[in-house]
């Protein structure tokens, strides 16, 4: 059996910066399994000191993600006296803009910020997210600012959260043959519409899995093969109407899926506020 990654982050904001180098660095191995390991928030020397004990015991990998003055330095000097591999993300960059402007860092960690636009935007981007999910109110699909088309099971709603915590707003429908189109949804501009798709097996294996989940027979009409190869005919001829953009997400994971369509629409992903 191949060995674990124990890839322990360490950071003085929410740590998604090393949580997604991490995770872009563990799919290079992937018959290894993975275990991502979180300290966000880490502004104590102990804590700090701490965590990298608990990353020696487990054989682990540490990734940290410091600009609090001090903290990095304490890391490195720390993993290498405890024998531990440590990547100091942060300190490399910030060197090298300091010396090419001659300028140095602020050291405010980026969870330590007063709460800003930006974090209510986002708040708000999450409740409309709720709010119009699986297509509960069709004026949604006006005041949103990307729609999500798919049948079951095409990652509609972890997308429409990802995305809000993006800051968009996001609203989504889910496309049963034969059912009524809400007609908001040829009102709104197709630029901003995405109908999402997969390959007809993995949707069959995916409504397999799940009706397993809840104790039930997997081998009903919700996932055989007629009834899926029916239900993706019909959101394709939706989508060749309404004339949006359309991606397989069979073989994509959320973030790819996320990223797709940011630059479709035309958005800056640091832009959004998620750094």
């Amino acid at each position: 059996m191949a060995e674990e990654l124990n890839l322990y982050i360490i950071s003085d904001s929410i740590g998604e910066t090393g949580l997604k180098l991490a995770q872009a660095v563990a799919a290079q191995y992937g018959d290894r399994t993975a275990h991502y390991i979180r300290f966000p928030f880490c502004h104590d020397e102990e804590k700090l000191m701490q965590t990298i004990e608990q990353a020696k015991a487990d054989r682990g990998i540490v990734i940290a993600t410091l600009v609090t003055p001090g903290l990095s330095k304490l890391a490195r000097g720390y993993a290498k006296q405890q024998d531990v591999p440590l990547i100091d993300v942060m300190t490399p960059m910030l060197d090298a803009v300091t010396t090419l402007t001659g300028e140095a860092p602020s050291g405010v960690a980026g969870a330590v910020h007063d709460l800003n636009e930006k974090y209510f935007d986002r708040i708000s981007a999450m409740e409309f997210a709720v709010l119009y999910d699986d297509g509960k109110d069709p004026k949604g699909f006006l005041e949103a600012d990307i729609v999500l088309l798919g049948v079951s099971r095409t990652s509609k709603t972890p997308l429409s959260l990802f995305l809000a915590n993006r800051n968009l707003k996001v609203a989504n429908l889910p496309l049963v043959p034969n059912a009524h189109i809400p007609d908001e949804i040829y009102k709104v501009d197709p630029h901003k519409i995405v109908g999402l798709t997969t390959d007809a097996s993995v949707l069959m294996e995916f409504r397999r899995q799940r009706m397993i989940a809840y104790g039930l027979n997997p081998d009903t009409a919700y996932s055989a093969r007629d009834q899926v190869s029916e239900e993706l005919a019909f959101a394709d001829r939706l989508y060749q109407k309404l004339g949006c953009m359309v991606i397989n997400t069979a073989q994509r994971s959320i973030e790819e899926t996320a990223t797709l369509i940011l630059e479709h629409m035309g958005i800056d992903e640091f832009e959004t506020g998620a750094k």
